[in-house]
């Protein structure tokens, strides 16, 4: 247990905050055997690297002590202040959030809750998680797979929200042997001579960037080889068919400069020595990600023709990079503020966090435990994309988002009346999957509204609930004219035998009575059409009728309108 780092800040009130933090944890031991005092030392010392205020040290120190022991909050407000008190409260009522089976999402309405007044009450939570993950080996076997799915799930995806991008690889790299175990020894295995041998061929490269830069009167800060982290890796990998000769960044050159200036000037050279690769030069310093990632990154055919990924950045994006904006902010916030808490609003980079208010506001719309568990698990914490509007806005959205995903991110109005989408220029159907860099331009028509099929490919829970809610909103206006008397069918179907008899056997097989059938054949295309009505159906029952008929083989449409 070393307290050196504590003994270097000559602080009185964080040698205060470990006295009492030691006796509350008197006789407590850790499961690896460890005085208990280790844990709260281990998160405190993480928090202090980060750039923190002292009252963030402080909470971490103080973090489990009302939970563990007689202290309450009051007792901590009157040794230590308000500020501190608020800290070690928000902290002390986030128990785990409790991902697989139960689903207690009320306890992430907590957390979300608490950090969106403060982000350091999320910071000194993602290092007691740190500490946790790095001693999981010794929890119980039945408790490491939980703990970790959760880690990797929700805090690791809250750190990388954070730019706090260092920490949230950690992360997942430490929960990928308990979620995975399979998979990481597996990758580890195949992946250990491939590393080796593309680091080494980085190694030979080096001298000759450097000579280059030298002769353009460039001297960088620093030029490495990073190796991108196993988790990484693995997600990457699912998506190329688990080949690693697809993947081109598994070991990137990094090369850190003074200034912007010289990051343009550095891409120029790498550049002129060897072609870049199409479509694959990203600008994060123009347009950062909306965490707010900055950096020039491109792929070029170096020597020997081998592909090689340039990550060029200045000391002080590395810096975020590594550390996060907003733990820059609250040092800079708590400093300039003279301890008076404002949240996180007073952040200079609000566009960048702006994904705290809004889950704090989207939170509050979920009737359902499971339903709002399961929607911020994809819309906030999944992988993520980050595309542009044409006036150059940053939109972040999961992976697999569509234009009409888009559109509602932009306004509610854009993605009732979205009728088509141009991404990089391009004409593209409502289902198109995004990719991050894309260019997306809605196209809007006055009085369209959304259809069910929307239902069947957008991702987020967002564009979701208000499809289903124009939808409604349509039904109710229509039924509000007049009360539908019945359902009228169009069902067009490649003209084969036994094909009438299928659709009138679903009819049966559900009870429902056809009051009206009539079919024709069009022989040039080989293609049937069935207009078929029956009574009015509830919209559930509507739906399942509409799903089986399109599963009948050779289906190629299947319709309705409500008759009134």
């Amino acid at each position: 247990m070393s307290t050196a780092w504590l003994e270097k800040t000559h602080s009185p009130l964080l040698d205060k905050a470990y006295e009492v933090a030691l006796k509350a944890h008197e006789g407590e031991r850790r499961m690896n055997g460890d005085p208990y005092i280790v844990h709260p030392l281990a998160v405190a010392e993480a928090v202090q690297s980060w750039g923190l205020d002292e009252d963030s040290v402080a909470a971490a120190l103080l973090h489990d002590v009302v939970e563990d022991s007689s202290i309450t909050i009051e007792d901590i407000r009157k040794e230590f202040g308000d500020e501190i008190a608020f800290l070690v409260q928000g902290l002390t009522k986030l128990q785990n959030i409790a991902i697989p089976k139960n689903q207690d999402a009320e306890n992430l309405r907590k957390f979300i809750i608490a950090f969106s007044e403060d982000l350091r009450v999320l910071i000194i939570k993602l290092a007691d998680r740190l500490h946790n993950m790095r001693t999981l080996q010794f929890l119980p076997e039945e408790r490491q797979k939980p703990f970790a799915l959760e880690t990797a799930e929700i805090y690791a995806p809250l750190a990388y929200r954070l730019g706090m991008q260092k920490l949230s690889g950690e992360l997942e790299d430490l929960a990928f042997p308990y979620i995975h175990p399979e998979e990481y020894r597996w990758l580890v295995h195949e992946v250990k001579d491939t590393y080796e041998e593309r680091q080494e061929y980085v190694r030979k490269v080096l001298p000759l960037i450097e000579k280059t830069l030298a002769s353009h009167h460039i001297k960088p800060i620093a030029i490495d080889a990073r190796a991108k982290r196993y988790f990484s890796l693995y997600k990457k990998l699912l998506r190329h068919n688990m080949n690693l000769n697809e993947i081109h960044d598994l070991v990137a050159l990094r090369i850190i400069v003074k200034t912007v200036e010289e990051c343009y000037a550095v891409l120029g050279v790498i550049h002129a020595m060897w072609p870049p690769m199409t479509g694959r030069f990203k600008d994060y310093i123009a347009r950062p990600k909306p965490n707010g990632y900055r950096s020039l990154h491109t792929t070029v055919f170096c020597i020997d023709n081998k592909i090689l990924e340039v990550q060029i950045k200045t000391k002080e994006m590395h810096d975020e990079n590594e550390l996060g904006i907003a733990a820059h902010w609250a040092y800079e916030q708590v400093k300039s503020s003279n301890k008076t808490r404002s949240g996180w609003k007073g952040v200079k980079n609000k566009k960048e966090l702006m994904w705290v208010q809004q889950l704090q506001n989207w939170q509050k719309k979920f009737a359902s435990q499971e339903e709002f568990l399961n929607a911020v698990k994809v819309d906030f914490f999944k992988d993520r994309i980050f595309v542009f509007t044409p006036h150059n806005d940053v939109i972040d959205l999961p992976a697999g988002s569509t234009p009409v995903d888009f559109a509602y991110r932009i306004h509610s109005q854009i993605g009732d009346s979205c009728v088509g989408a141009r991404v990089n220029g391009k004409i593209t159907p409502l289902d198109y999957e995004l990719k991050s860099g894309d260019v997306v331009e809605i196209v809007t028509q006055k009085g369209k509204k959304p259809t069910e099929g929307w239902l069947r490919f957008v991702k987020t829970s967002e564009a979701r609930k208000k499809v289903k809610s124009a939808i409604n909103e349509n039904e109710r206006k229509l039924i509000g004219k007049a009360a539908p008397k019945a359902v009228e069918f169009k069902v067009v179907n490649a003209d084969r035998p036994g094909f009438l008899k299928d659709i009138t056997e679903i009819f049966a097989n559900s009870k429902i009575n056809i009051t009206f059938l009539t079919s024709e054949t069009d022989h040039r295309s080989a293609f049937s059409t069935v207009i078929l009505r029956c009574p009015t159906l509830p919209q559930g029952k509507l739906e399942t009728l509409v799903v089986k008929l399109k599963k009948i083989s050779g289906s190629k449409e299947v319709s309705y309108k409500f008759l009134r």
